[in-house]
């Protein structure tokens, strides 16, 4: 049997994050659950914490002096995930943006042949619910430049729904991934991408979340923005071997 993870950062999702465990420990796949919990004001940690002995041995938490940025959260969960041996690693946010139902689509993915399976947005139109026009545009539009800029072939390039491959985190240098917000998705697909493994979209519905507040920022596409250009130039000069 594989050993599979789902990693989930938070920061002030005490609305949410009780129903969020329930909801992937009722799978039919046996997930284990990581909470990468940024020192919330709001409780979301001690919500955790009187969940935890009622899942013992599936729901494990991480928690950190402060919010130190999704990129680093993540970073976090996928040395943590390496070090305790799970086969399939994957990610989401707490607020059910992401569907849980969607990790076994994910998970399925990666056993029949996907190295990263992403839960894709835009493979099959432009599937969200609940954003803005303007927001929905700016996301798809900058999925689409994120692609012309680092040649990668698929369609949601910024998504944040994903299952990797143990082997894929082993091979990616973890501390050389520098991008802190929702451009750490991007450098950790094209730096899977350009070590060739096999990104393979799976579509979703994305709906925006129902409980608690929005973490995006301009500051966030704009490290997007640029950071993709720098991180695109500084491929030129790098190596990317697998080992064995």
């Amino acid at each position: 049997m594989d050993k599979c993870l789902v990693i989930i950062p938070t920061y002030n999702e005490k609305e949410n994050v009780e129903k969020m465990v329930r909801t992937v420990f009722k799978l039919n796949t046996p997930f284990h659950l990581l909470i990468i919990e940024d020192n919330s004001p709001d409780g979301t940690a001690d919500i955790v914490k009187k969940l935890q002995p009622e899942f013992p041995d599936k729901l494990f938490m991480v928690e950190r002096k402060g919010k130190l940025g999704l990129g680093t959260a993540y970073i976090a969960g996928f040395k943590w995930a390496i070090e305790k041996g799970y086969d399939f690693v994957c990610e989401m946010d707490c607020d059910f943006s992401h569907n849980p139902n969607d990790l076994e689509r994910l998970y399925q993915a990666g056993k029949d042949g996907a190295d990263v399976a992403i839960g894709s947005r835009y493979v099959s139109g432009i599937n969200v619910i609940n954003w803005p026009l303007g927001r929905v545009l700016m996301s798809y539009f900058a999925s689409k430049y994120v692609r012309i800029v680092t040649g990668m072939k698929i369609h949601d390039t910024t998504a944040g729904f994903k299952c990797y491959k143990k082997n894929v985190l082993e091979t990616i240098d973890l501390n050389k991934i520098k991008m802190k917000g929702y451009g750490f998705q991007v450098e950790m697909k094209f730096t899977a991408h350009k070590f060739g493994f096999n990104l393979v979209e799976v579509p979703i519905v994305f709906t925006d979340r129902q409980e608690g507040t929005s973490k995006m920022s301009g500051g966030i596409f704009s490290e997007a923005l640029w950071g993709v250009l720098k991180m695109k130039m500084n491929s030129w000069f790098r190596k990317y071997e697998r080992k064995g």
